[in-house]
């Protein structure tokens, strides 16, 4: 009898963990490796978000949360909604996870059915298509380029729809190319969507705020979208929060009811503390975590001003996010240092290997040809690393 199941055999191991436990080992060597893979904000949480945390242990929250949050959250969350979306929830359509990868897991887990197909335009996040194939559904992937900053366009998107479509999953801004869908460009995508009723989005929005042109757009906000869209978010990226490990969803409440069933089963309610911290997070300004913002944009113009030095990388603009996604195709069928480039697989390990800088290549998120960057790094490791990336490929 086998011991391990063949769901788990058939699953991917996460790329970005991968490099980053990679990245770890050559570290614990001696290596004086710059890990630019993880998509993980450098900044420290906001003092006035800890203290709020402070305060939730001395009011001694230490029991069981609800499954779906505590009340007061939910509010602030619909506040939010409200506030930064223009979005009206209810108390029943809000579900608080364990990260918004929980909140991810557990919609493909109460809507995927054997052989349900999901459209995903690529790149696209990492985890998005291993939890569609848990759930036995069938990733689609529409192809995008660097020439149409990797949108998908409507044309696409009713290509790929087919009988057995049962939703669209989609990020904005975009993990991995800090790409942002428009108004416009989305009701673009509505415009499709409308002949096709029992089509749903999956609308993740969980780099919200970390948006260089303004203006951030949600498919939900399309009354003749509203009921068929479910809209993630968190408070990983924006508020640096990354282990309070808090996402959530705004979603119909039929589908926001199983999101709780599910997690009752799985893991009940997230951690009581960060669940308090979060509200005062939500209950502020975005404004207060505007410097934030502001110096990923100078980073992001410094990293693209380096990257456009070397021959072979071919980047667009990113507008929000905090990663660039350059074609880096030039380099396969090349041997660099003995070593021969075949793929953005290849090209990422000899990064790491020759420059001793960690990257991911592009193939995990649905794009061969290309590498993630992450620029959540400060402005010297980001000098160093391209700079060791210029050398190693020269």
């Amino acid at each position: 009898m086998q011991l391990l199941s063949d769901r788990i055999l058939n699953m991917a191991q996460s790329a970005t963990l991968a490099m980053a436990a990679k990245a770890r080992e050559l570290k614990e060597e001696g290596k004086d490796i710059i890990g630019l893979s993880l998509g993980e904000p450098d900044f420290n949480t906001p003092d006035f978000i800890k203290d709020a945390a402070i305060q939730a242990i001395n009011d001694n929250y230490n029991s069981y949360s609800p499954v779906d949050g505590y009340g007061d959250l939910k509010q602030a969350i619909i506040t939010k909604f409200k506030r930064d979306n223009g979005l009206t929830y209810t108390p029943n359509q809000i579900v608080v996870s364990t990260g918004a990868k929980q909140s991810l897991a557990n919609i493909a887990a109460v809507m995927t059915n054997k052989g349900d197909e999901v459209i995903m335009p690529c790149p696209y996040w990492v985890s998005y298509a291993d939890l569609v194939k848990l759930n036995d559904g069938i990733p689609v992937e529409i192809p995008t380029t660097i020439a149409t900053d990797f949108k998908m366009t409507p044309a696409q998107l009713e290509a790929a729809i087919t009988p057995k479509t049962k939703m669209i999953w989609f990020s904005s801004p975009c993990n991995p190319s800090g790409s942002i869908y428009s108004k416009e460009e989305l009701r673009g995508l509505a415009d499709v969507l409308v002949k096709y009723p029992n089509v749903y989005v999956v609308s993740d929005e969980i780099y919200e705020h970390i948006n260089y042109v303004g203006g951030h757009a949600s498919m939900a906000q399309f009354e003749d979208m509203y009921d068929r869209t479910i809209t993630v978010n968190g408070v990983s990226k924006a508020f640096a929060m990354t282990g309070w490990r808090i996402g959530y969803i705004g979603a119909p409440e039929k589908i926001a009811r199983a999101c709780n069933k599910m997690q009752g089963q799985i893991t009940s309610g997230a951690n009581c503390i960060a669940q308090r911290a979060t509200i005062t997070a939500l209950n502020e300004s975005p404004s207060r975590v505007q410097y934030m913002i502001d110096e990923f944009k100078v980073r992001r113009d410094l990293i693209l001003s380096l990257l456009n030095e070397i021959e072979g990388f071919k980047t667009n603009v990113p507008e929000g996010a905090f990663y660039v996604f350059p074609n880096i195709s030039y380099f396969f069928g090349k041997t660099l240092r003995g070593t021969t480039i075949n793929n953005a697989s290849d090209f990422s390990m000899f990064l790491l290997a020759e420059a001793l800088v960690a990257t991911v290549d592009g193939e995990s998120f649905g794009n061969p040809d290309c590498i993630r960057i992450s620029y959540a790094a400060s402005q010297e490791q980001i000098i160093e690393a391209i700079k060791r990336i210029k050398e190693a490929v020269s």
